[in-house]
């Protein structure tokens, strides 16, 4: 399946700018020797593999975290191969999507940025009427679609990051006045916060808050008022953790998990996260081998994938997904610095809006799961079980392999 998706990129990738609607022949796209090909030089097919890698891998610990599942009367009725079948329909969705999106434009996508967040924005407000949002475990984040439930939180994460970039980049003459350049969107930030507050999603607020504000930072914003803004922020969320006991219960149970009065209520899931990671040890216990995932570890396909790689690859397999979304991110930053040296500043603010999606939202799963941060609702990007969130990442990280493409014509010498 991989190597069928790398041959239609080299084949359904199309020119950037004026050329845009021109499909590019497979020859186009390679150096050639004696007549024959020897390098891709169309698109960064390092960062194509190293995405298809994470899938891959994610898809196999997902089946791995849930084959046992059906043996819990919550999930009777399931096959031992119905979240493995689930999550390949949404890698397939997600591919198909990744391959219509390459194909389009930057310009198309900052032409729209502003209608895609508003987009986004309706479904969040769409999501919270009753008998519409489907409600999981007391949260009201999804809208049933038939052959999967979407998240309307993953797509304003990407309309974000949209709109930001094109925000910024025209509102560059007012980056030195703090109130002209930040309230716009402050108020938007605002409103989409209240409305991911109301699901409860407080995960998917503070990415969101995080790409919005790496933005602004990376757009140029007066280091003194970025600051400010960053208190403020902070200050908002010091706010909704005080006022709420189930936040206050779950800080305490962070800062002190295996606290017999937290062990087995708010920090259930934490200590079994740990004990999975220390069943690991240096090269884990072999793939299937977890115990954890038997019903100890709740969301082991979900929040908590990454405690049973570790309890199955060890600290190698944890090292290794590490090293990979380090080095996705710094790609998708190198990306959209060159986009920017290029001139093309909304690309290159988007770009780098994904590496801090892509990027922050890793570090905080990882850091949840080796309790290096409080218990928060947050899924590991490319891999966890989820469609909707699959989807939103390929949808972002095809418009960050397209910026790369047309980087790639402009330094050759063509239009964008």
């Amino acid at each position: 399946m991989i190597a069928v998706f790398t041959e239609r990129l080299q084949g359904l990738f199309k020119r950037g700018g004026d050329d845009a609607g021109a499909a590019v022949p497979v020859r186009d796209w390679v150096s050639t020797s004696a007549g024959r090909p020897t390098q891709l030089q169309g698109f960064d097919i390092t960062m194509v593999w190293v995405v298809l890698t994470l899938m891959a891998v994610g898809l196999l610990m997902v089946y791995s975290a849930s084959i046992a599942l059906p043996d819990n009367p919550r999930f009777a009725k399931y096959l031992p191969t119905h979240f493995l079948t689930r999550h390949m329909v949404a890698i397939g969705f997600a591919l198909t999507a990744g391959l219509i999106t390459v194909q389009i434009p930057v310009a198309l996508w900052e032409r729209y940025a502003p209608w895609l967040f508003v987009i986004s924005l309706v479904l969040l407000v769409i999501v919270l009427i009753p008998g519409v949002g489907k409600v999981v475990y007391g949260a009201r984040r999804w809208i049933p679609l038939g052959v999967m439930n979407f998240q309307p939180s993953e797509l304003a994460k990407f309309g974000m990051a949209l709109y930001a970039a094109n925000y910024m980049m025209r509102k560059m003459d007012a980056r030195e006045n703090f109130f002209r350049a930040v309230t716009p969107m402050a108020i938007s930030l605002a409103f989409v916060g209240l409305l991911l507050l109301a699901e409860p999603d407080m995960g998917a607020f503070m990415v969101i808050a995080t790409i919005a504000m790496g933005i602004l930072f990376l757009g140029g914003v007066n280091g003194r008022m970025f600051l400010l803004i960053t208190l403020v922020l902070v200050g908002a969320f010091v706010l909704m953790i005080s006022f709420s006991e189930f936040r206050r219960e779950r800080i305490f149970a962070y800062l002190n998990p295996w606290d017999e009065k937290y062990a087995q209520g708010k920090a259930y899931q934490l200590t079994h996260s740990l004990i999975a990671f220390g069943r690991g040890e240096w090269f884990g216990q072999g793939l299937g081998g977890s115990v954890e995932k038997l019903h100890y570890l709740p969301e082991a396909h979900t929040d908590f994938l990454l405690a049973v790689i570790g309890e199955e690859l060890g600290f190698a397999g944890v090292a290794v997904v590490i090293l990979a979304f380090f080095w996705l991110t710094r790609r998708c930053f190198l990306i959209g610095r060159q986009a920017i040296a290029l001139d093309r500043v909304f690309a290159g603010l988007y770009a780098q809006g994904i590496g801090i999606w892509m990027g922050g939202q890793a570090f905080i799963n990882m850091g949840v799961n080796l309790g290096a941060l409080p218990t928060k609702g947050l899924t590991l990007p490319l891999m966890s079980f989820g469609g909707s969130a699959i989807l939103m990442n390929c949808v972002a990280l095809a418009v960050v392999l397209r910026i790369d493409l047309e980087n790639r014509q402009l330094m050759r010498g063509g239009r964008s």
